[in-house]
């Protein structure tokens, strides 16, 4: 996923070491660079990626959630996570990846030059991290399919049990399309390091003013094409100081906006039959937990292949992710203990999962420690608000996506603001050319946690608002909600004609 930073800091100091390497090196910057071609270690780890994170979709997240709610709604659980996974692939290849990341556009949406995948081939590359480091645009484009994929597929929890199977079609069609595209690129949507070194090379070896000018003018061009979250653009940016959001792999575009268009749906479905008067209990904790160890499993490809290469910073998100889901699990396990009396396998599933979410955000910025940390704290956050906040409300988030997704995605992105310093053994605030002298970015703690705050906000806005208006539209258009006829029937039978399990 392309990580966040400040475009017009990281131009300042590349312009500034490159006038010292000119003064050395001379005539060799005029030699043209040979392009580079993608390393195939990073192209595998990034296919390899592509595949864990669509198994967190089918099977895992299909299996989570269908354990959780009764038998008679199983099938329908699997059907709606599985053709939210079909329907986003192709939504994704015939525009998606060309609004959101791959075609160049504005602060707030990209362009429409790769609608239909128009000029992406074989041969086409995209950037990384590091000058001179590129993969192939394929694997670049199916690997952020995956997530398009799996971030509606979250919702599903929340309105499980009582919605209509066309109104999940519809409703994914227009909030990817409204919503997650937009979001995505925002938060992600960066120039590419070698663009920004040839620009920082072309102000630095600028002899006149009118070179001065144009080159200033491709650094403006670039900006420009940079999403407003994470280059400090926009409204916020008087506040944020030029320092962009950070945001690894997803806190924001994917659990905080599925959270809380999650808690949406739910609020405008209304509860269940029998919500809050009879058990609505799980009826396989067993199919739960293999969604559990599916999803964990998949989740470094979703949090360590979003460094796109396979380097030691891939690592890094590696062991995080392990690490904050153990710490998420346990606690959860311990917290619930010492309320309940008892510990429970839901209890400790859930906790890898919140674990999982917070530690998305921060996964390529904070040390190990910083993650176990980070996860000790998700969990008993979490646990308040599935155990106490929502019965408090009274809204019916079936499967506690609001509870999990949405806020420990908040704790994540919040946290992540705080677990980069490099006091606390983060990475701190880079730039991620590679060139000498320019690699270590001016990281201030008070003005990072007010854009990753104001990250969070805007996407909280932007998704819960948008959400609302989706769901009253699909309402007229095709109905929310089943009869409730069909739903004491169970929508395996009323909706689909089949049945998960045979008596």
């Amino acid at each position: 996923m392309l990580k966040s930073t400040s475009a017009r800091a990281a131009l300042s100091s590349l312009a500034l070491g490159l006038c010292a390497a000119l003064a050395s090196v001379g005539p060799a910057f005029a030699q043209a660079a040979a392009a580079p071609v993608p390393n195939k270690g990073d192209t595998a780890w990034l296919l390899v990626s592509s595949l864990l994170v669509l198994m967190m979709s089918i099977p895992g997240l299909a299996l989570f959630y269908g354990g959780l709610v009764r038998s008679k709604n199983m099938l329908s659980v699997l059907t709606q996570v599985m053709a939210i996974v079909s329907l986003a692939g192709l939504l994704w290849a015939f525009y998606g990846y060309s609004i959101a990341l791959g075609d160049t556009g504005g602060h707030y949406l990209g362009g429409f030059g790769k609608i239909f995948l128009a000029g992406v081939t074989p041969a086409s590359v995209s950037a990384t991290f590091s000058n001179g480091v590129v993969v192939p645009e394929y694997a670049y484009m199916v690997f952020q399919m995956t997530f398009a994929m799996i971030t509606p597929a979250l919702i599903v929890g929340a309105y499980a049990e009582r919605i209509k199977f066309s109104a999940v079609l519809l409703f994914t069609f227009l909030w990817l399309t409204i919503v997650y595209f937009p979001i995505a690129h925002w938060v992600w949507a960066t120039p590419a390091p070698d663009d920004l070194a040839a620009a920082a090379k072309a102000l630095a070896a600028a002899a006149d003013e009118a070179a001065r000018k144009a080159a200033q003018g491709k650094i403006d061009e670039l900006i420009a094409a940079a999403g407003w979250i994470n280059q400090g653009r926009g409204v916020g940016e008087f506040l944020m100081n030029g320092v962009g959001a950070l945001d690894f792999a997803g806190g924001t575009v994917v659990h905080v906006n599925a959270g809380i268009a999650g808690l949406v749906g739910a609020v405008m479905l209304g509860k269940r039959i029998g919500y809050q008067r009879e058990a609505l209990t799980p009826h396989s904790l067993t199919l739960t937990m293999v969604g559990t160890a599916l999803l964990w499993v998949g989740w470094f490809g979703f949090n360590a292949g979003s460094n796109l290469e396979a380097n030691g910073a891939t690592a890094l998100a590696f062991v995080n992710t392990m690490l904050a889901t153990c710490a998420a699990a346990f606690s959860w396990l311990v917290s619930e203990w010492a309320i309940k009396g008892k510990p429970s396998l839901l209890g400790m599933a859930s906790g890898a999962v919140a674990g999982l979410v917070a530690v998305t955000p921060a996964s390529g910025y904070a040390g190990p420690m910083g993650s176990i940390v980070l996860g000790l704290i998700v969990s008993p956050v979490c646990l308040m608000f599935v155990s106490k906040v929502k019965n408090a409300l009274g809204y019916d988030d079936a499967l506690d996506v609001f509870g999990i997704h949405c806020v420990g995605g908040v704790v994540g992105a919040i946290a992540t603001g705080v677990l980069v310093s490099p006091a606390l053994g983060g990475v701190g605030v880079t730039d991620y050319t590679n060139i000498a002298g320019a690699n270590a970015g001016t990281y201030a703690m008070g003005q990072q946690l007010i854009s990753q705050i104001t990250a969070v906000v805007a996407t909280l806005v932007w998704s819960g608002v948008a959400s609302a208006i989706i769901f009253k539209l699909v309402d007229i258009v095709v109905g929310l909600r089943v009869s409730r006829d069909e739903e004491r029937e169970g929508l395996d039978l009323a909706e689909h004609g089949e049945r998960a399990y045979s008596y």
